[in-house]
């Protein structure tokens, strides 16, 4: 599918803030009511929009300690890589895990409470995990950029 400026922008819109009405984006599109929403479905439908999903302020939660956890495994082969992944879905306190290429093999974001929080979770979930060699933790200073707006 071939995105056009109005997509672009719609797409934009509802990434800025998805809870806009359909005639609020109309009048930002200059587009009529019926026409901004066929054109939604059509991005649904095309898979360009996946989800929709509410951001939560993580500090407010007390889940404000962000921590990069690098990681390697003992082997890489499919087994233990897929093994792995499937174990790490499971973790609530993992928000994202990367499988890449340089001296570790996966980097994890991690959310808990505080340091005490971190230790607990490395000590009885993450290094429980079977194949792995070594993790190397990173503790967020402060967040500089924090966005889910892809530019289109």
């Amino acid at each position: 599918m071939t995105l056009d400026p109005i997509d672009k922008k719609l797409l934009f819109l509802l990434q800025s803030d998805s809870k806009k009405t359909t005639k609020e984006l109309s009048l930002k599109l200059n587009l009529s009511v019926t026409a901004v929403y066929e054109r939604i479905k059509k991005l649904e439908r095309e898979g360009i929009i996946d989800k929709y999903v509410v951001l939560v302020n993580r500090s407010k939660i007390e889940k404000g300690f962000v921590v990069f956890c690098h990681l390697k495994l003992i082997q890489h082969t499919k087994e233990f890589l897929t093994k792995f992944e499937s174990e790490v879905i499971q973790l609530k306190e993992v928000l994202e895990c990367h499988h890449v290429s340089g001296d570790y093999d996966y980097i994890l974001k991690i959310v808990v409470k505080d340091m005490e929080a971190y230790r607990e979770f490395l000590v009885t979930k993450l290094t429980t995990l079977q194949h792995i060699g070594s993790t190397h933790s990173t503790f967020m200073i402060s967040e500089v950029k924090n966005t889910t707006v892809v530019d289109i």
